[in-house]
């Protein structure tokens, strides 16, 4: 069935089923232009991003993006739970970056508490060894998904097999793969299982030897340079312009990365390289996240040089909760010498861990804002507290979020089939977006 009516731009026409020569002839002589859904479930949105594009022929005029279908009110809840309670929710935002999302929002409550200066070295040094194998991990979910978009369906093979190297490392130390809750107000849940850093060391060699094989299959590779070079282009205006960070951003040739220019977590102190290209193109950001793998690699094997014997949490006990958690047979959970100590020798001890659970600690009244350079881009918590046991209210900086205010500038004048790479090159995640 096909229907028309008159606007002040000219006579638009509703198509449906197969009544495009109908309305062709009815437009013969005009410009024809088509307005097109691709999402919210459509294989290459990266979830449920909607983008409405007006074309003419294959040539992308005008390029929106919706979103909102994923929307979970995380941020809204977190008023509801008390601050430790807070890192289960936040690691659910972005998916693919839960140690970014959950460290933004630790550092945060732990500079209204003021004791950042008071984290163990040995909590520090597995944060940032945790947050750079999840670097790793979310670049080759962007390369993987945007290779098979594309139709390099080895990309994806190759990427997820290199991701399941570190979901297991996830997996043995914080007893899950996803999700992992593991960073906590006042240092990280538990401590790395006895002589596991051999296993980290031995699946970095895999690392390296693996992460070639993308690299090696895509760059310069005729077929992927004629989708990539000189699609999506974005410059260093535009990206200002947008609040845009990350790849997008160090594609331009800026070398912003908040692990050097605003350092946290001791990263001043580490040996690597910002990665930049002048392309501003979606091959640009491609390279910069095939090398960035190889930096994040470098800076893991200094973490392991630098692990000395330490406590992973804070000493005082008003906030290290939960106390002495382990990796067990069926996950995490409390140490069962733990739980032995304080139900048979120390009533205090358990009313204490009783209430430091039920209620949990408070935070002084006040706000604080930590950012941190996630493989998407800026990502940053803002916490206010009223000085109870619960959040006031949480907000996050979410790169995908503002990269994605990217689409028009990357997608209109070019090809429809660009729009495919480009939104690739952002590498959303709408579970971060509509938190």
């Amino acid at each position: 069935m096909s229907t028309g009516y008159e606007t002040t731009e000219g006579r638009v026409h509703t198509v449906t089923g197969g009544d495009w020569d109908t309305v062709r002839g009815a437009a013969e002589g005009a410009k024809e232009r088509v307005v097109v859904n691709m999402g919210p479930q459509h294989p290459s949105t990266h979830g449920v991003l909607r983008m409405i594009l007006e074309l003419e022929g294959e040539t992308v005029i005008e390029a929106r993006g919706a979103i909102g279908y994923l929307h979970t009110g995380i941020e809204k809840t977190m008023e509801f739970r008390s601050w430790t309670q807070g890192v289960t929710l936040v690691t659910r935002m972005d998916y693919l970056t839960q140690f970014f999302n959950e460290t933004a929002y630790c550092m945060s409550v732990e500079k209204l508490l003021g004791i950042t200066d008071d984290i163990p070295e040995r909590a520090k040094v597995i944060r940032v060894m945790m947050l750079e194998l999840n670097r790793i991990q979310s670049h080759l979910v962007a390369l993987g998904t945007g290779g098979m978009e594309l139709g390099a369906l080895t990309a994806m093979t190759n990427g997820f097999r290199d991701r399941e190297l570190i979901l297991d490392i996830y997996e043995g130390i914080t007893g899950l793969r996803m999700n992992n809750a593991y960073m906590r107000p006042g240092g990280v849940a538990n401590d790395i299982p006895e002589g596991f850093e051999k296993t980290i060391s031995d699946t970095l060699v895999q690392l390296k030897k693996n992460l070639k094989d993308n690299a090696n299959m895509l760059i310069d590779n005729p077929i992927w340079t004629s989708r990539n070079v000189g699609t999506g282009y974005l410059d260093l205006t535009a990206c200002v312009a947008l609040g845009v960070t990350g790849p997008l951003l160090r594609a331009t040739g800026l070398p912003w990365d908040l692990r050097r220019m605003q350092p946290y977590l001791d990263y001043e102190t580490y040996e690597f390289d910002v990665v930049t290209e002048n392309t501003c193109d979606n091959y640009g950001r491609f390279l910069i996240r095939i090398r960035e793998m190889d930096e994040s690699i470098k800076i893991v094997e200094q973490c392991l040089d630098r692990l000395r014997p330490g406590p992973v949490m804070v000493a005082d006990k008003r906030i290290a909760w939960p106390a002495q958690l382990q990796v067990m047979g069926d996950g995490q959970g409390n140490s069962l010498e733990h739980i032995k100590k304080i139900m048979g020798t120390s009533m205090e001890s358990l009313i204490h861990h009783f209430k430091l659970v039920t209620e949990g600690f408070k935070v002084p009244t006040g706000q604080a804002y930590v950012p941190l350079e996630s493989p998407k881009g800026e990502i940053g918590a803002h916490v206010v507290s009223d000085g109870g046991t619960r959040p006031y209210r949480v907000h996050f900086r979410e790169p995908s979020f503002n990269n994605l205010q990217a689409i028009p500038a990357l997608c209109e004048g070019g090809m429809v089939a660009d729009v495919i790479a480009s939104v690739a090159s952002i590498d959303p995640v709408m579970g971060g977006v509509d938190r």
